[in-house]
């Protein structure tokens, strides 16, 4: 019999979520260094008096790595929801995207092109495998922090249209990554089936696999019925009238 539950909480295994872990990180300290609320430094950072290109932003980076984490764990109970919510850590990432897109607009800047030398390269990057023993949450920190240490020299550049550039980059290369996420758990789904239908099956065969088998009718040789009386249960041959057998339960 299959099992009732799938496996999940394998998050932090994922190349979707330490990469989400990263943009978020990532894009607090681009807002830290490029957003500012003060007109005073409006000349050298993008002004965003009210903080809603901040906020925005912030919550889009939250929300994509949260829900990962989210659909991960409930993927035990709901497949249907797993893929809803891995799709809707994809919708924030690209939500994300086009906030840096119409930030380096912003600055009368275009994108780099998919074809030039510096998006090859940060394409060509690519992530080790998450490696844990018996801690976790304190591995999967120090993963995502070694993961970072491939991209310093975009990241940490003093010229936010690099930084932003090479955000628009990692967030494109997470964004692919969660689609395949999502068709490889649709076509689990399709496979094993939900929790739901699991459960349903399971509740069907149960008394099958509990109940007694049904003897041979002795006069026709037919699978006897279940049958009830005033007396209590009995077994009795579905060719009644015509056969009359019956047997003591």
């Amino acid at each position: 019999m299959s099992e009732l539950f799938d496996k999940h909480g394998g998050f932090r295994n994922l190349h979707t979520f330490t990469l989400a872990t990263i943009l978020q990180l990532e894009t607090l300290k681009f807002c830290r260094r490029f957003i500012t609320q003060d007109p005073r430094e409006a000349g050298t950072k993008f002004y965003d008096p009210k903080g809603r290109q901040y906020d925005q932003m912030t919550q889009a980076a939250h929300s994509g790595r949260q829900n990962i984490i989210e659909g991960s764990k409930r993927s035990a109970a709901s497949k249907d929801t797993e893929m809803k919510l891995t799709d809707v850590a994809r919708a924030s990432l690209s939500e994300l995207r086009e906030d840096y897109e119409i930030w380096i607009l912003d600055q009368s800047q275009r994108p780099w092109s998919p074809h030039s030398p510096k998006s090859q390269e940060l394409n060509a990057i690519s992530l080790d495998p998450a490696i844990f023993t018996d801690d976790m949450v304190h591995e999967s920190a120090r993963h995502a922090i070694e993961q970072r240490k491939k991209y310093p020299r975009w990241l940490d550049a003093y010229d936010a249209l690099t930084v932003a550039n090479t955000m628009l980059i990692i967030i494109g290369r997470a964004v692919n990554m969660l689609k395949s996420q999502i068709e490889a758990q649709g076509a689990a789904l399709e496979e094993t089936g939900d929790f739901s239908e699991r459960l349903t099956t399971r509740r069907i065969e149960a008394p099958r696999k509990n109940r007694e088998p049904s003897p041979e009718c002795l006069q026709c040789g037919k699978p006897m019925c279940r049958r009830k009386s005033a007396k209590g249960e009995f077994w009795g041959c579905p060719g009644f009238p015509d056969c009359k057998e019956i047997r003591p339960i």
